[in-house]
């Protein structure tokens, strides 16, 4: 079988919802013809869909290098990148082994590199509250429930924030 048929049956996974297998069809194509940009894109498309990030982020980069004019793939490379750094962001709050400073550094590069990122704008507010930046906290929290109206936890976490604000105006 060569590469395009290797394409075919993991679109075939992918309508049936077999992400893993999937990508498994994706990496033999890639295996077929490692030259091919396109196949190292949609593997990676595949691998963000299934939070298997440091492979999307390596077939992205990938794909970049192949085909360094394009800017669909810059584009996913970029967001690939900023999802990451968001998951890597979770997991240091998560640990508490890091400060909030140290995690917004992640952060803000997720912002950087996807502007529509919600998730690190939320959580780039909840830093900030326990750095005592709340105007900037209020910000975040109000660009990411802009940003992701679905996101409840973000405009409940404005509505504490003004609650802490008129707080602290009266102390």
């Amino acid at each position: 079988m060569d590469g395009e048929g290797c394409i075919k049956k993991a679109y075939e996974c992918i309508l049936k919802g077999d992400f893993d297998e999937a990508i498994q069809w994706f990496l033999q194509a890639i295996h077929l013809e490692p030259d091919n940009a396109s196949f190292h894109y949609k593997c990676s498309v595949s691998c963000t869909r299934s939070g298997k990030w440091e492979l999307a982020l390596h077939h992205a980069a990938e794909a970049c290098a192949l085909k360094p004019g394009n800017e669909e793939y810059r584009y996913h490379l970029d967001v690939v990148d900023a999802r990451r750094l968001v998951s890597d962001a979770k997991l240091l709050l998560a640990s508490g082994e890091s400060s909030p400073a140290q995690v917004m550094e992640f952060l803000q590069e997720a912002r950087i590199l996807d502007p529509l990122q919600a998730e690190a704008c939320y959580l780039a507010a909840r830093c900030c509250i326990e750095l005592g930046r709340l105007q900037e906290a209020k910000q975040l929290a109000a660009e990411a429930f802009r940003l992701e109206p679905s996101m409840e936890e973000a405009r409940l976490l404005y509505r504490q924030i003004k609650r802490m604000s008129r707080r602290r105006g009266r102390d």
